[in-house]
């Protein structure tokens, strides 16, 4: 594995599977004593989800923060939309439908 791919993996963030608590590295885990910067991969080996107490085993990489969510085989199908960011499909959603919503009441001036 080159230097680069491992240092990618140290910023991944990690979902459990059980409850949908994600570790982030960058902010560590106050309830376990975690420090900041601490990857998953460093975490120790009894170490529990502090949501639902779920062991390592049931978490999953989901990648760094401010990534395009989704399976990265999938990234290049579809009209683009799938290598938006979260963030980035929310301001396209909510975007069109405060679009949609002026039309709407624009349509209140036609007489």
């Amino acid at each position: 594995m080159s230097e680069q791919a491992v240092e990618n993996t140290v910023l991944d963030r990690f979902e459990c599977r059980a409850c949908g608590y994600v570790y982030e590295p960058e902010k560590g885990d106050d309830k376990h004593d975690i420090a900041a910067g601490t990857p998953f991969a460093e975490l120790p080996v009894n170490w529990r989800c502090p949501v639902c107490t779920a062991k390592k085993v049931a978490f999953t990489n989901i990648g760094p923060a401010g990534t395009a969510s989704g399976f990265k085989e999938n990234l290049g199908y579809g009209l683009g939309v799938n290598k938006l960011t979260p963030g980035q499909k929310n301001i396209l959603i909510f975007g069109a439908l405060a679009l949609a919503f002026l039309f709407f009441i624009s349509l209140y001036g036609l007489q």
